[in-house]
């Protein structure tokens, strides 16, 4: 399978809410976070803002976009938003990839790691991440606890998160 990872283009977003909808239906066989399955998803004006920085890719198979990832510049490290995998396409190493791309990015921005937020016991959450090398964080930078507060206020249960990073040294 020919997986190509590229920078996410204007045409490119209406195309992501339908992959993001597509990996949440994963949080159906979870009862405490079905809800999420039929969350909202970002919406494209905040795509746009992400092309826009250069801080969007896409995942792409036989040229169509099956996954994408999302960052922001934080003072340290390159912080993933969010990755979602079509559902059809998860476990193939797609998630993989773009993250290695993200850590690119984040290398060539002198950035000394990855972080991101995300479930602490969901199976393709922090276990996936710390396969990769993440490890989870309990003294958070200001900006990592804005993020966790963020979440809280959105309904996620504070618990149930983690903040995780990856150094790239």
């Amino acid at each position: 399978m020919n997986i190509i990872i590229r920078p996410t283009t204007e045409r490119d977003v209406a195309l992501l809410p339908a992959i993001e909808r597509a990996a949440g239906q994963r949080f159906g066989d979870y009862p405490e976070l079905a809800w999420l399955a039929e969350a909202d998803a970002i919406p494209a004006e905040r795509h746009h803002g992400y092309v826009e920085k250069g801080l969007s890719w896409v995942a792409l198979v036989h040229g169509h976009p099956v996954a994408f990832i999302l960052a922001e510049v934080h003072p340290s490290s390159l912080f993933i938003v969010e990755l979602s995998v079509h559902l059809d396409w998860q476990g193939k190493g797609i998630g993989r990839q773009l993250i290695a791309r993200v850590a690119e990015q984040a290398r060539t921005l002198g950035l000394a790691s990855l972080t991101l937020t995300t479930f602490r016991d969901v199976p393709w959450n922090a276990p996936f991440y710390a396969r990769l090398g993440f490890e989870e964080v309990t003294a958070l930078a200001p900006e990592l606890r804005r993020k966790r507060e963020e979440e809280a206020e959105h309904g996620l249960a504070y618990g149930s998160r983690c903040a995780m990073r990856l150094p790239l040294s």
